[in-house]
């Protein structure tokens, strides 16, 4: 019995001396995925002239250039600042509308003074990425320490990154907003009563005999 016991210490002994250490902390013994989204954030700026809180018709083309040119659309989030900004706001918002947007309460802190008879108007845009994905850096066998692959995350993660709306509900989510049944139920009238697209000029189903 006794030389049966010294084997098995032998045997233990061995096998922790076989033990792989790594070079470094790899957090890769769970279920987190180990390639996240980055959020990034970036401000763009456009003085206009309102004096008296009223945006000209030629500083709205500008504006609407201004615009044009950042490929405004959907996740964008405009806003206006300055000591006219409340009095021009409306102007904007007629611009952005163009766009299918609305401008946003309140405006981020940006750089340099805003002059007098001007106000700033803001576009707030971020983008989600995964960085270094697909990410093969490490091979998946052998694998002694019963890593995650170097790639876990990257598909999931990288389609989430392309599919929201508003990148920064990856920094922090939204409150739960009281369901309103009528609001559901005007989607559903809606749906109901448009006309089906491409239905012009067709003739009802049975209306002439062959």
């Amino acid at each position: 019995m006794t030389k049966k016991l010294s084997f098995l210490l032998l045997s233990c002994a061995a096998l922790s001396g076989c033990e792989v250490h790594r070079g470094e902390d790899r957090p890769g013994r769970g279920l987190a995925a180990l390639n996240e989204p980055v959020v990034s954030r970036a401000d763009y700026v456009f003085d206009a002239a309102a004096p008296g809180g009223s945006l000209p018709a030629t500083e709205a083309a500008r504006l609407d250039g201004w615009f044009r040119g950042l490929e405004l659309g959907y996740g964008d989030v405009i806003s206006v600042d300055g000591v006219d900004a409340p009095s021009a706001r409306a102007d904007v918002a007629r611009v952005a509308g163009r766009y299918g947007l609305l401008v946003a309460d309140g405006a981020p802190v940006t750089g340099g003074a805003i002059a007098p008879g001007a106000v700033r108007v803001v576009v707030t845009r971020t983008r989600a990425s995964v960085p270094n994905c697909p990410n093969w850096s490490r091979d998946s066998t052998p694998n002694y320490s019963n890593e995650l692959m170097s790639n876990f995350g990257c598909g999931v993660n990288t389609n989430l990154a392309a599919m929201v709306a508003y990148p920064g509900d990856l920094i922090s989510g939204r409150e739960a907003a009281t369901n309103d049944a009528t609001v559901s139920n005007k989607a559903i009238e809606m749906y109901r009563a448009r006309k089906p697209a491409g239905t012009d000029g067709l003739e009802k189903s049975g209306s002439k005999g062959n």
